[in-house]
């Protein structure tokens, strides 16, 4: 077996099925206003005027997202490459000389080159605590939407980026990480153990701190946003109260409004873009880490499609109003699969993603990067092993630091 071929293991998917969704056409007379402190979006009346006329109106993002010239050009590029070309783990420490050592997480590996981390996003797909499959492109969509975040949220909140060698790549300053997640919420929803909905509708009515009135449906919106903050117990997160975090000295009193602050601040600007958007920014989580000289830093990732829920604006009202579930432009669809088909907490072995989930998934990443940021997402060309062309972009950036 060739370097590549070890650094790069294949995938392969049983035989096609048809998954794709059937959504009802959204409103094209109303849109929804978001307001982070009403109780639900609001239908603007000005809204329809401002409408342009149908030959110039432009595609709303439901449209795009379920049949577009463009979902076809990239469902094309996914297909034609094989196995699907996934980063499914990367060895840097093995062809760069710089690293000495490297950390697997759910989806970047870490490694140490002695001043700086080099992040890589691999296309590793992780829910219910564990891996479940590898979406093409999806390392490189997390990597590039958090880049553009990072560099819009400066205002907010200062970064631990350094540099973006490789699509796949940040390189970032070293810090003392704060165990603690910072969970946004501006809806009670959500199917994992520790998510709001969950807890909320086994009768549990004050959750991380926060205090939940009585008649809270699915799906509906919070009178304000509140966060539920987490931490690290073995393999799994813990839900925790902000006095908890401080008797425990997971951080100071000061650290943590400071960091409550901050977040609340991202999540609410990361609400008004995506409301912009034609999107809703349901939730999200957020780290922080101290640097050497005390300051704050926003790490990881910011506004991805694995740290947040994202659904369809313009059709969530409606949607709600007649109980049904929202559209949304995340990896909720690929939990709901697993949850329908195995026990992903409890079973050892997990079914195989269906293909053409695992096509639609990496096409709702790339749709939400390009709505977002309103540029075109660039696809890659797979003739260089992905593994070697990491590698040499960060020997040569790492080279250029010193």
């Amino acid at each position: 077996m060739s370097m590549a071929a070890a650094l790069n293991p294949p995938k392969t998917f049983p035989s096609k099925i048809n998954l794709t969704p059937t959504f009802p056409a959204p409103p094209t007379t109303t849109a929804v206003t978001f307001k982070p402190n009403n109780n639900f979006p609001t239908l603007s009346a000005a809204a329809a005027a401002s409408i342009p006329p149908p030959q110039q109106q432009q595609a709303a993002p439901l449209d795009t997202l379920l049949n577009s010239t463009r979902k076809n050009q990239v469902l094309d590029s996914i297909r034609s490459t094989s196995p699907f070309n996934c980063l499914s783990e990367t060895n840097l420490h093995q062809t760069v000389p710089a690293l000495t050592s490297k950390t697997r997480g759910k989806v970047r590996d870490i490694y140490d080159s002695g001043e700086y981390l080099v992040l890589v996003t691999t296309d590793r797909q992780s829910a219910f605590d564990r891996v479940l499959a590898s979406i093409p492109f999806k390392g490189q969509v997390l990597n590039q939407t958090s880049l553009w975040w990072f560099e819009r949220t400066q205002h907010i909140t200062a970064n631990a980026v350094v540099s973006t060698p490789d699509p796949n790549v940040t390189i970032a300053k070293k810090c003392s990480v704060f165990p603690v997640e910072f969970v946004a919420r501006g809806f009670v929803t959500g199917s994992t153990d520790t998510s709001l909905w969950t807890v909320y509708n086994k009768g549990i009515r004050n959750y991380c701190g926060n205090a939940l009135p009585d008649g809270l449906v699915k799906n509906q919106k919070l009178a304000e946003n509140i966060l539920t903050p987490t931490t690290k117990a073995a393999d799994h997160d813990v839900p925790v109260t902000p006095d908890e975090i401080i008797e425990r000295g997971l951080m100071t009193r000061a650290d943590y409004e400071e960091v409550s602050r901050r977040a609340l601040s991202l999540f609410e600007y990361g609400q008004r873009v995506a409301s912009e958007h034609g999107l809703i920014l349901v939730d999200t989580k957020y780290e922080f880490g101290k640097a050497e000289d005390g300051s704050i830093m926003l790490i990881d990732e910011v506004h991805t499609p694995d740290s947040s829920r994202y659904w369809i604006a313009n059709s969530y009202l409606e949607r709600f109003q007649n109980g049904l579930e929202p559209e949304n432009v995340d990896k909720e669809f690929l939990r709901l699969w697993f949850k329908n088909h195995c026990n992903p907490y409890e079973d050892e072995v997990l079914p195989e993603a269906p293909e053409d989930l695992v096509c639609e998934l990496s096409w709702r990443y790339i749709f939400l990067y390009e709505t977002i940021t309103k540029s075109k997402f660039e696809l890659l060309s797979s003739e260089e092993p992905i593994h070697e062309r990491i590698s040499r972009n960060v020997a040569s950036a790492l080279a250029s630091l010193k």
